[in-house]
């Protein structure tokens, strides 16, 4: 597997760079979602067939509801760029602006040529904190010509009726009137989407305080878990993946809540994007607002774990005042299970991990109801929520069910709770074997799983329980997985015969690769799917699905790429409170890899692997000093402090 090199963008020096001038592949446009705390834009960019500029903006506001107040109910609206202000040259409107270059560094940059010499460079981003899509507009006159330009309205407000009263929306700038440019100068000024319910005050907007503010938000995820490998697209994937997890957070009112996004899915969670995918992460990246909201995500479920074992619901939503089981159970409380363990351990904090405890207790003893005659964890459905069949009883919940059984040991034993650790052990034993019982299979040839009991068509979530360390079938498993009947250029298909896919079964097949020692392989494929992903024609994050949703840019998938490198790279795997498993997977040809500012386990430390003439040197430094460890390339090392 070569890396992908049907490339549309460049890397540059924390950006990625599109030539659009250059590029004979048009037209093209493309989507990418960017979110503050009360705020996200999806904007669709790009140069249609006479190569002018392609620009509209869909922007959503999570605290704003409507009506229906559901899982979908944020207000939102489009605006295109005729509803934008526009420019008049020489008193004439601009209905000519042809980019040239177009970047993205965490915030898009467009620069464009138009009529009369002029150079437009358009910024745009959200509002870290306020109810503003924003943008800002330079100006450069490049003509030998003396130029005049004003920025003239054309949006009218809109008022909209939803659930807390009537919201209004309006665009707005601050440019001053008429300005004339004489050759070389230039003129800036900001333009701001804002939205309010009536009563609210108008929003203040500085732009240069936003932009900096913008600025320190990507500065930060770039600072802590910060990747170094000898593969720049890896590194610089892996650094946008982390602003995508970390900026999708919104200001609710049960707290910030960590959202899925693209356009459909905010100010709510998911016992599998927040709970499972994204929260343990975010101990990892030191970001406080995603430990907030995992804890916030988790604390909310736990108003639904009754004596009576009746299912938690697979998301709740509207802020937290509402749910949705329109799926029924999904394996939803081994989701949070697995998740919750992760979490806690990773934090290194006993007082969080004493405060999820119950809640774990309690979806393991759901799961133990859940176990079905031939000892797997029976569910409704899984994630997919019934787009494809998954029967009674299936892999995905049962191998999340054996995690967490694991974790969940772990943390017993950091919490002095012995004899309850080896009753999980046991009942992870028990599931190991019901699992191969059950689950394995000869499907289309492969020795692999059949996904559930009657299933006879190779399907992605196969990939599951290597993640978990069940590797009895994992050749067998991996040739499945690589075989034209799943691989596509797009990763995983959902489904052999089907073009369906969705990027979090590719993630995970791709960690799940590591993880089994595959490492060659999976740095094959892991290059191919990153370059895609990063330099193609839709960048620059992991996505959602296709067709359904055209390529959302939902923020969890984002989590789930970094943990391929994290979990699956450098196999870090938490062991307790204060520890940690490393089984590195230096790929060949790479003589070194680290990841500094690691922020897990109540600490920072960096780890750092090398390459020795015969086997790999493990360093782990924090501010009290190093520890080293040598063995083979795959060694499981353990790391104490």
């Amino acid at each position: 597997m070569e890396r992908h090199t049907d490339t549309r963008w460049t890397l540059g020096k924390d950006e990625i760079v599109w030539e659009v001038s250059q590029d004979r592949k048009q037209p093209h446009e493309d989507h990418l979602e960017m979110s503050g705390k009360q705020v996200s834009m999806i904007v669709r960019y790009g140069v249609n067939e006479q190569g002018n500029l392609v620009l509209s903006r869909k922007v959503v506001w999570p605290g704003l509801r409507t009506i229906p107040n559901d899982t979908h109910g944020s207000l939102m609206h489009d605006f295109e760029l005729d509803s934008m202000p526009f420019l008049r040259i020489n008193g004439k409107p601009n209905d000519s602006e042809r980019p040239v270059r177009i970047q993205f560094d965490g915030m898009l940059r467009i620069a464009s040529e138009a009529e009369n010499g002029l150079l437009i460079e358009r910024t745009l981003f959200p509002s870290t904190d306020a109810k503003a899509a924003l943008e800002k507009v330079v100006v450069t006159n490049k003509s030998g010509q003396v130029i005049t330009v004003q920025a003239a309205d054309r949006f009218e407000r809109v008022s909209v009726k939803g659930a807390y009263g009537i919201y209004l929306l309006n665009v707005a700038h601050d440019a001053n009137g008429e300005q004339t440019l004489q050759p070389g100068q230039s003129m800036q000024f900001g333009i701001w989407i804002t939205a309010k319910a009536l009563k609210e005050s108008d929003s203040l907007i500085d732009m240069e305080q936003e932009e900096r503010k913008r600025q320190q938000l990507i500065e930060q995820s770039r600072s802590h878990l910060r990747l170094e490998t000898p593969d720049q697209v890896l590194d610089r994937m892996f650094a946008f993946a982390k602003l995508r997890t970390s900026e999708s957070i919104f200001q609710t009112r049960n707290g910030l809540m960590h959202s899925p996004g693209g356009g459909h899915y905010y100010a709510a969670v998911w016992t599998n994007d927040q709970v499972e995918y994204a929260g343990p992460l975010f101990p990892y990246l030191g970001y406080e607002p995603g430990n907030e909201a995992t804890l916030n995500a988790l604390r909310l479920y736990t108003n639904f774990m009754g004596p009576d074992f009746q299912p938690i619901p697979s998301s709740i939503v509207a802020e937290g005042i509402d749910i949705w089981e329109g799926a029924g159970d999904r394996g939803d409380a081994a989701m949070y299970a697995y998740g919750a363990s992760l979490f806690a351990l990773s934090s290194g904090d006993t007082e969080v991990a004493n405060e999820l405890w119950p809640a774990i207790e309690w979806c393991l003893a759901y799961c133990d109801r859940q176990k079905n005659e031939a000892g797997v964890i029976a569910s409704d459905s899984d994630e997919l929520e019934n787009r494809f069949p998954s029967g009674d009883a299936n892999l995905s919940t049962s191998s999340l069910a054996y995690a967490a059984y694991l974790y969940a040991a772990d943390l017993a034993v950091s919490l002095g709770k012995k004899e309850v650790a080896e009753s999980y052990k046991a009942a992870a034993a028990a599931l190991y074997d019901a699992i191969e019982r059950f689950f394995g299979a000869t499907v289309e040839g492969f020795e692999t799983y059949r996904y559930y009991e009657g299933n006879d068509v190779l399907r992605s979530w196969i990939c599951i329980p290597l993640t978990v360390g069940i590797n009895v079938r994992k050749a067998g498993t991996i040739q499945a997985l690589l075989s034209p009947r799943l691989w596509t250029e797009d990763g995983l298909a959902t489904e052999a015969g089907d073009k369906t896919f969705w990027d979090r079964s590719t993630l995970y097949g791709l960690r799940g690769m590591f993880a089994a020692g595959e490492t060659e392989t999976a740095a094959a494929y892991l290059a191919s799917y990153s370059g895609r992903r990063l330099l193609g024609d839709h960048v620059p994050y992991a996505v959602e699905a296709y067709p359904e949703g055209n390529q959302r840019h939902l923020s969890a998938e984002s989590a789930l790429y970094c943990r391929i490198v994290t979990e699956g790279l450098f196999g870090i795997k938490p062991t307790g409170l204060s520890s940690f498993s490393c089984t590195p997977r230096l790929p060949e040809g790479w003589s070194t890899m680290a990841l500094r500012s690691v922020q897990a386990f109540g600490r920072s430390f960096d780890v750092v692997v090398n390459a020795l003439p015969s086997g790999i040197e493990l360093v782990v430094s924090d501010e009290n000093g190093s520890k080293r460890y040598t063995g083979e390339n795959g060694t499981a090392f353990e790391v104490k402090w």
